[in-house]
């Protein structure tokens, strides 16, 4: 599975396509459904996926609020991706059926509706999240290390690892390096890999020694092999391996601190669970 969804030059991280079908099949079904009523249904339907977006913003802001209180205004920054899926899923439910309750819109077009877009969403993302097995493609990349020297991802086993795929070029990927640099200081108990996509070592020293001195594991793909097989050349991507090496999650596109550190505790609960 790509975690990423290339449309020509663009390219969108799977879940937000995710999250736009289930939208477009749930309208569809409340407009198709409610007869005389569809714009009583469309109308509860948006509200639905309104409140839904805000609760699950505002449930992940308050979760992990310390990060956010560095810096308020990354509060409305959305392209960290930073959401909690069940908290909007319960919001749009409880707004579903009190409009139901209220006779604000046809009762069997609005479920229907609202049960099929819940289904695309929550059915989509665990068909086409990321198999939990090792990931041989990454163990038979050809890197580098900036002095030209050979290098391999098989020094960082044993312990959870995250792989983080970037170009000096990119605007997202040089502003999420901070974050990371914060994070690999932070959590000694987790490797941090940092995969420079294509371009020269002496681009990429330069860079790193003027913006992230402190940045350890820096690598070279020089075919960006990396982000071809893993996110369809989307970048920034970075990938999350358990402590056996298996790959637990992708996320392509801009993290800030608070998305990184839910994606940390994530992989440290899975090694727990193993």
């Amino acid at each position: 599975m790509s975690p990423a969804l290339r449309l020509g030059p663009l390219v969108f991280p799977i879940e937000l396509a995710l999250l736009a079908a289930a939208v477009v099949i749930g309208l569809i079904a409340g407009r198709l459904l409610a007869g005389a009523r569809a714009e009583d249904a469309s109308r509860v339907l948006w509200r639905c996926l309104l409140l839904a977006l805000l609760a699950a913003r505002l449930a992940f802001i308050w979760q992990y609020r310390d990060h956010f209180l560095q810096n308020p205004l990354r509060i409305l920054d959305l392209r960290d991706g930073g959401w909690t899926g069940l908290a909007g899923l319960a919001a749009a439910l409880l707004y579903g059926a009190y409009a139901v309750l209220r006779d604000r819109a046809p009762r069997r077009a609005v479920l229907v509706a609202m049960a099929l877009g819940a289904a695309v969403w929550l059915g989509g993302g665990r068909l086409l999240a990321p198999s939990a097995q090792p990931q041989p493609q990454l163990a038979a990349l050809s890197l580098q290390q900036l002095d030209g020297a050979p290098a391999t991802l098989d020094a960082f086993h044993g312990k959870p690892m995250v792989v983080n795929l970037w170009a000096s070029w990119c605007p997202p990927c040089r502003r999420e390096m901070p974050a990371f640099e914060q994070a690999q200081a932070a959590n000694p108990d987790i490797h941090f890999v940092f995969l420079n996509q294509g371009e020269a070592a002496a681009t990429v020293r330069q860079y790193l020694d003027e913006h992230a001195p402190s940045l350890a594991n820096s690598l070279l793909d020089p075919a960006g092999d990396a982000s071809r097989q893993m996110s369809n050349r989307g970048l920034p991507a970075t990938l999350f391996l358990d402590a056996q090496g298996r790959l637990m999650d992708v996320r392509v596109g801009e993290l800030s601190s608070a998305t990184l550190a839910q994606r940390l505790e994530s992989i440290r609960a899975d090694g727990a669970q193993r």
